[in-house]
């Protein structure tokens, strides 16, 4: 977070008033004021840090750090004027400010990452079938829920409401970095999706075996005109879309375009074996050249996932086929989830192995649900270290050196 005289700038954007309170129009803010701050890219160079830029008159600026906490102290005991004037003298003042502490920070923490990940919106404009009408986006913390359920048990910060699809892109270290890049799918039935636990935890499991951890978020809740208890359709549009904005953007991101996967977990695991297996046909109309570009992930991991099975039938759910080009496919699942029950996953593997397409299932005696990627007692922590062994073995976690 950066404040600016009491206001959060982290955005960039600025709104001009007095660091005691009351305010003048936003039009009287110095016009370079606004412009510069993205320029600063002062993001870069904090990491959960609080970092509070004051004004003042007579005085003199102190640089001080308390744990995560920066400040830059003004002693001023002579207050003349407290009002505020957006003036270039003013301005001028506050970016030099600005400009110093960047300069400092940059010699007392080089060890610091690299900023804020990039965010970029999966459509141009509105995405199909939307009215966003549901109100603004919401972050909620999930409901504490009991053992025999889960097995994260505590709550963890959930986003819902979400209308503008969005790709959250985490980049691995340079010495580290192996060209893959994994969509992530956080679970939540479709409802919600699980932010913390099976988004951000995830991308940085990614990131410490070289891939790219970018967070797809899609369209939830389910609208009213999409049946309960059936997959939402609104969000394989937005996967398939990023699949192919990702690919667009390889050389840019630096990802290799033959090495570009998805994985999911609860219905976000559905929603990865969908996209999975639904790349020779879109779910929406073409709307740029982005859709001429194909949205076949590479690879597909699905981690305790719902709505693979039909109701009351031992076979996979009607709404998914397995075509013959469908890609290597990594499945995980506790024995015991009593809210997707393994089955989900043993009967997938099943199918994708008649169809034969490679892939690989490992079921956790005893496991329960919602146990992404954190390390736990039970074996089921283990899974990730075997997705990553299966991941090299398919060829997609090649060390930097081997990359062309």
């Amino acid at each position: 977070m950066i404040i600016l005289d009491g206001q959060d700038i982290s955005s960039g954007e600025i709104k001009a008033r007095r660091p005691s309170g009351g305010s003048f129009k936003e039009s009287q803010a110095e016009p370079s004021m606004v412009r510069f701050w993205p320029l600063l890219q002062l993001r870069q160079f904090y990491s959960g840090s609080i970092i509070h830029i004051g004004r003042g008159g007579r005085g003199k600026h102190r640089l001080t750090q308390r744990d995560e906490l920066v400040e830059v102290v003004t002693e001023n005991k002579h207050r003349k004027d407290r009002t505020m004037q957006a003036k270039v003298d003013c301005s001028v003042t506050r970016l030099a400010l600005a400009f110093s502490l960047v300069i400092l920070m940059c010699a007392a923490w080089p060890t610091l990452g690299a900023g804020e990940p990039l965010v970029v919106e999966v459509w141009p404009g509105t995405a199909p079938d939307e009215n966003g009408n549901i109100g603004a986006e919401t972050v909620r913390m999930s409901p504490k829920l009991d053992r025999k359920q889960v097995e994260v048990t505590e709550p963890t910060r959930l986003v819902t409401n979400v209308t503008k699809p969005t790709l959250t892109i985490y980049r691995p270290p340079k010495d580290k970095d192996t060209g893959t890049a994994v969509l992530i799918c956080p679970g939540g039935g479709y409802w919600d999706l699980y932010w913390q636990l099976e988004g951000e935890e995830v991308a940085a499991w990614l990131n410490s075996i070289g891939a790219a951890g970018i967070i797809l978020k899609y369209r939830v809740p389910r609208r009213p005109d999409e049946v309960k208890g059936e997959p939402a359709r609104r969000p394989l549009q937005d996967a398939q879309r990023a699949v192919s904005l990702v690919r667009s953007r390889a050389a840019q991101w630096d990802i290799d375009p033959r090495q570009i996967g998805i994985v999911g977990f609860s219905a976000g695991g559905h929603l990865a074996i969908a996209t999975a297996t639904s790349f020779e046909r879109r779910t929406y109309e073409p709307v740029d050249d982005v859709d001429t570009i194909s949205c076949r992930p590479d690879f597909a991991i699905a981690v305790y996932s719902g709505y693979l099975k039909a109701k009351d039938k031992d076979q996979i759910a009607p709404g998914l086929n397995i075509p013959a080009d469908t890609p290597p496919i990594f499945l995980a699942h506790g024995g015991n989830d009593i809210i997707s029950p393994p089955e989900h996953s043993v009967l997938m593997y099943l199918a994708l192995k008649k169809a034969a397409v490679p892939a690989e299932l490992h079921v956790y005696a005893t496991a329960a649900h919602d146990f992404g990627v954190r390390p736990i007692d039970h074996p089921c922590s283990e899974w990730t270290r075997a997705c990553a062994a299966w991941m090299r073995h398919q060829g997609f976690l090649k060390p930097p050196t081997q990359r062309r």
